[in-house]
């Protein structure tokens, strides 16, 4: 019976230390909020022919923020970022809108500070190859509203996860975005 004691004791040892991982056995203090709080380069008008296939925002800073300041903060807070979401509405009297984007990225948000998103596409192959922007470049106008403008406003949020394990995303962001044959 001593044995079997002994072995099991070992087992739930090898097994704690197994089941531990090293970045989550602390704790963050109180999380983090992720912000989009500078855009640089953003497009206001657009040709659809003329910018097909790629349009991007020439920067887009996000800030890692403490939600308890007056809480140490520690590398746990780190923000993992992994991939950002592009939608869609219309401002104008159409309903038909481009495709979402995700956009897979790799960075870190430190706490407390920031991440920057050089070159980050807004606009690809997909969102012009549906419509109402496949009608700009086909037809000159779009079909569904008649107009040749589609006023789009477009929100972005970015998604990551902190060291520490917890899912982060931020607010979305908008901005409007005028699309011309």
């Amino acid at each position: 019976m001593n044995r079997f004691v002994k072995m099991f004791a070992l087992t739930l040892v090898a097994v704690a230390a197994l089941g531990c991982e090293g970045r989550t056995d602390k704790v963050d203090a109180g999380g983090v909020i992720l912000s989009v709080t500078d855009f640089d380069g953003l497009p206001i008008s657009i040709s659809a022919s003329g910018s097909f296939p790629l349009v991007q925002v020439e920067s887009i800073t996000v800030s890692n923020v403490a939600r308890n300041n007056s809480q140490p903060t520690s590398d746990l807070m780190n923000v993992e970022i992994h991939s950002y979401e592009v939608t869609y509405t219309r401002e104008d009297t159409g309903t038909r809108v481009p495709p979402v984007l995700v956009n897979h990225v790799f960075g870190i948000a430190p706490v407390n500070g920031t991440f920057v998103l050089d070159g980050g596409p807004i606009l690809r192959t997909d969102q012009f190859n549906n419509q109402p922007l496949k009608d700009l470049i086909d037809y000159g106008r779009d079909l569904e509203t008649n107009t040749q403008v589609v006023r789009l406003r477009v929100s972005i949020q970015f998604f990551g996860r902190t060291l520490s394990g917890d899912p982060v995303s931020s607010a979305r962001a908008y901005f409007t975005l005028e699309v011309f044959p």
